[in-house]
């Protein structure tokens, strides 16, 4: 990591659920949650938690210089909502087989 930029990923007790207009997304009470410098707290919840079924892969990629290059995931009207890191970098590993998404509800499991 570079010098001052720190990442850190722990398990979360907390359910966390993705909620798109009417649709739930994702709702999961086994996240990890992903402390980055200077970013919002981002929850990442294991694929099997994960309406996969409901999202279309998106050509988006970015790459992040601390946790590789991320795919993304849409639903109608909603480009790029979801995203995920395939293949993370050593230091995130865990995070591999989890999605994120930009507005979650978290509330005690």
């Amino acid at each position: 990591m570079a010098q001052g930029h720190t990442i850190t990923i722990e398990r979360e007790t907390l359910r966390v659920r993705a909620v798109h207009g009417d649709r739930v997304l994702a709702e999961s009470d086994r996240p990890l949650v992903l402390r980055e410098t200077g970013c919002p707290v981002r929850y990442y919840l294991p694929a099997e938690d994960v309406r996969v079924d409901l999202l279309t892969p998106s050509d988006t990629r970015t790459h992040c210089p601390f946790k590789g290059t991320a795919s993304y995931w849409s639903l109608p009207g909603a480009p790029d909502l979801v995203w995920a890191y395939p293949d993370p970098k050593p230091d995130v590993a865990a995070i591999k087989d989890h999605f994120c998404f930009y507005e979650v509800s978290v509330s005690p499991a």
